[in-house]
């Protein structure tokens, strides 16, 4: 399997979930697609559980800058507005 970004995994993972429910394919073509299919599914989790990674990183960034000491009351009352 070439590498392809998410969304061209996501694409073709669904391609392949018409192609396997349409019931067309013979048995050997469909645990062709279907290994295909597991291949391209847990290349799209990973990708998704490395998003949320960086976005937990975020939002602990997002936490720690509106925790500063010192910090104006006033001023992060309207950034959440």
């Amino acid at each position: 399997m070439a590498k392809k970004n998410f969304e061209e995994s996501l694409a073709k993972l669904e391609r392949i979930t018409e192609e396997l429910e349409s019931g067309d394919l013979t048995l050997e073509e469909s645990l062709k697609k279907f290994d295909e299919g597991v291949k391209l599914a847990e290349f799209c989790n990973h990708k998704l559980d490395e998003a949320q990674q960086k976005v937990n990183v975020l939002l602990k960034k997002d936490d720690i800058f509106r925790e500063k000491p010192g910090e104006d009351e006033s001023l992060s009352d309207k950034s959440e507005s």
